[in-house]
Protein backbone atom coordinates (compact mmCIF):
# COMPACT_ATOMS: atom_id res chain seq x y z
CA UNK A 1 0.00 0.00 0.00
CA UNK A 2 1.61 3.38 -1.14
CA UNK A 3 0.67 5.57 2.56
CA UNK A 4 3.43 8.07 1.64
CA UNK A 5 1.23 9.25 -1.63
CA UNK A 6 -2.22 9.24 0.45
CA UNK A 7 -0.81 11.07 3.40
CA UNK A 8 0.85 13.61 0.84
CA UNK A 9 -2.19 14.02 -0.88
CA UNK A 10 -4.05 14.75 2.37
CA UNK A 11 -1.46 17.38 3.31
CA UNK A 12 -1.16 19.03 0.30
CA UNK A 13 -5.42 19.41 -0.12
CA UNK A 14 -5.38 20.62 3.57
CA UNK A 15 -2.73 23.55 2.85
CA UNK A 16 -4.64 24.28 -0.56
CA UNK A 17 -7.78 24.49 1.65
CA UNK A 18 -5.80 27.12 4.24
CA UNK A 19 -6.02 24.66 6.90
CA UNK A 20 -3.64 23.92 9.74
CA UNK A 21 -2.93 20.13 11.10
CA UNK A 22 -4.46 21.31 14.16
CA UNK A 23 -7.41 22.82 12.52
CA UNK A 24 -8.34 19.42 10.35
CA UNK A 25 -7.66 17.54 13.33
CA UNK A 26 -9.81 19.15 14.75
CA UNK A 27 -12.62 19.01 12.05
CA UNK A 28 -11.98 15.03 11.74
CA UNK A 29 -11.99 14.39 15.79
CA UNK A 30 -8.64 13.12 16.13
CA UNK A 31 -5.42 14.81 17.70
CA UNK A 32 -2.90 16.57 15.66
CA UNK A 33 -0.49 13.79 16.36
CA UNK A 34 -2.47 11.26 14.62
CA UNK A 35 -2.72 13.66 11.48
CA UNK A 36 0.64 14.11 10.97
CA UNK A 37 1.50 10.59 10.94
CA UNK A 38 -1.49 10.13 8.27
CA UNK A 39 0.12 12.69 6.12
CA UNK A 40 3.62 11.37 7.10
CA UNK A 41 2.90 7.77 5.80
CA UNK A 42 3.41 6.08 8.93
CA UNK A 43 -0.49 5.70 9.75
CA UNK A 44 -3.51 4.40 8.09
CA UNK A 45 -6.54 5.92 9.10
CA UNK A 46 -10.09 4.04 10.05
CA UNK A 47 -12.36 4.43 7.96
CA UNK A 48 -14.47 6.38 10.11
CA UNK A 49 -11.41 8.60 10.27
CA UNK A 50 -11.14 8.43 6.22
CA UNK A 51 -14.88 9.92 5.61
CA UNK A 52 -13.77 12.66 8.03
CA UNK A 53 -11.05 13.60 6.51
CA UNK A 54 -12.87 13.12 3.16
CA UNK A 55 -15.39 15.19 4.65
CA UNK A 56 -13.49 18.18 5.97
CA UNK A 57 -11.63 18.70 2.78
CA UNK A 58 -14.19 18.28 0.44
CA UNK A 59 -12.94 15.84 -1.41
CA UNK A 60 -13.29 12.45 -3.27
CA UNK A 61 -12.02 9.66 -1.26
CA UNK A 62 -10.86 8.33 -5.44
CA UNK A 63 -8.58 10.84 -5.14
CA UNK A 64 -7.01 9.88 -2.02
CA UNK A 65 -6.85 6.40 -3.19
CA UNK A 66 -5.68 6.87 -6.54
CA UNK A 67 -2.62 4.83 -6.26
CA UNK A 68 -3.72 2.20 -3.87
CA UNK A 69 -6.88 0.80 -6.70
CA UNK A 70 -7.18 -1.12 -9.06
CA UNK A 71 -9.06 -0.23 -12.32
CA UNK A 72 -12.74 -0.58 -11.29
CA UNK A 73 -16.40 0.88 -12.05
CA UNK A 74 -15.67 4.68 -11.26
CA UNK A 75 -12.27 4.56 -13.00
CA UNK A 76 -14.20 3.22 -15.80
CA UNK A 77 -16.66 5.82 -15.23
CA UNK A 78 -14.28 8.88 -14.93
CA UNK A 79 -12.41 7.42 -18.27
CA UNK A 80 -15.44 7.62 -20.38
CA UNK A 81 -16.31 11.51 -18.63
CA UNK A 82 -13.25 12.27 -20.03
CA UNK A 83 -13.89 10.72 -23.44
CA UNK A 84 -17.20 12.53 -23.77
CA UNK A 85 -15.71 15.89 -22.81
CA UNK A 86 -13.86 15.76 -26.23
CA UNK A 87 -16.51 14.48 -28.40
CA UNK A 88 -18.95 16.85 -30.38
CA UNK A 89 -22.49 16.79 -30.10
CA UNK A 90 -23.19 14.80 -33.28
CA UNK A 91 -20.60 11.97 -31.68
CA UNK A 92 -22.38 12.18 -28.24
CA UNK A 93 -25.41 11.31 -29.80
CA UNK A 94 -23.62 8.40 -31.80
CA UNK A 95 -22.32 7.15 -29.05
CA UNK A 96 -25.46 7.46 -26.93
CA UNK A 97 -27.32 5.23 -29.58
CA UNK A 98 -24.77 2.57 -29.83
CA UNK A 99 -24.65 2.28 -25.62
CA UNK A 100 -29.00 1.63 -25.88
CA UNK A 101 -28.66 -0.67 -28.49
CA UNK A 102 -26.43 -2.82 -26.30
CA UNK A 103 -28.08 -2.65 -23.55
CA UNK A 104 -31.34 -3.79 -25.71
CA UNK A 105 -29.30 -6.42 -27.23
CA UNK A 106 -28.16 -7.57 -23.47
CA UNK A 107 -31.79 -7.79 -22.03
CA UNK A 108 -32.52 -10.06 -24.88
Amino acid sequence: MEEKGFGKRINMVRKDRGLTADKLSELCNINATYLRQIEGGTKIPSLPVFINICNALKISPNYLLQDMLEDNEVSNIQELAKLWENTSPCQQEIAIAMIRAVLEFKKN
